[in-house]
């Protein structure tokens, strides 16, 4: 662990001798912080915290916030950088992502259409966790929830028992092939997954450019977890 912390500590610092005012330390007891990269007229803000497992064991937790980026090319961009991940396993791979995002956001054109002030529905996204990791890959039934009007904006729940992060993305994938979900102004979505050997929870969250949506999405999982006897 003192390892661990002695090669963030590192990175970090190298990050804000590159990025200056660009990387922010967001909570520094919790190890969170904050990137913002713009290129060719296009924002997006990676979020991270950094377990104390991180480099060695395991990758950053990571969010993407931009309210332009939806549907399949955001789940392209996570995948590119979990990539990275895989083929730098137990080394430090923060400047590799931001570079990533960095030479995606370089290759867009602009688009008048991906003005995210075009779009007026909202929709809540809900890939809920409540099993084993199991490496399960086939699609789970997804219930969808009755749309609710409040002040204009059109909100719809949609909830999906997943045993793996795969699981998760294939819920994903399929919500994101409904034009209307894939067009919302913002897709919020969380999820919790028990592993039963460590009796550990793989879970992260989403908030699409809806402030701290996500992070309450997920706490509601947390609370409906020790509701039902899980810890």
């Amino acid at each position: 662990m003192e390892d661990n912390l002695t090669r963030q500590v590192d990175e970090i610092e190298a990050l804000t001798s590159i990025y200056n005012d660009l990387w922010k330390v967001d909570d520094e007891a919790s190890r969170v912080y904050s990137m913002k990269v713009e290129e060719n007229g296009y924002e997006v803000t990676l979020f991270v915290t950094l377990p104390p497992e991180y480099p060695s064991e395991c990758p950053p937790i990571y969010q993407l916030s931009a309210p332009w980026l939806k549907g399949q090319e955001r789940q392209n961009i996570c995948v590119q950088l979990e990539e990275i991940y895989l083929e730098n396993i137990g080394e430090s791979v923060l400047f590799q992502w931001i570079e990533k995002l960095r030479d995606i956001l370089q290759s867009k054109e602009e688009h008048s259409n991906n003005d995210p002030s075009s779009m007026t529905n909202e929709c809540l996204s809900a890939a809920v966790d409540t099993g084993t990791d199991d490496g399960q890959f086939e699609i789970p039934t997804i219930f969808h929830g009755e749309t609710i009007t409040d002040r204009r904006s059109v909100f719809q729940g949609h909830v999906a028992v997943v045993f793996s992060v795969e699981q998760v993305r294939l819920v994903l994938s399929q919500l994101y092939q409904e034009k209307k979900i894939a067009n919302a102004t913002h897709n919020i979505y969380a999820y919790r997954i028990l592993k039963e050997d460590t009796k550990t929870y793989i879970q992260d969250c989403e908030d699409d450019g809806e402030t701290h949506a996500g992070g309450r999405l997920l706490h509601l999982l947390q609370v409906g977890s020790r509701k039902c006897g899980s810890h």
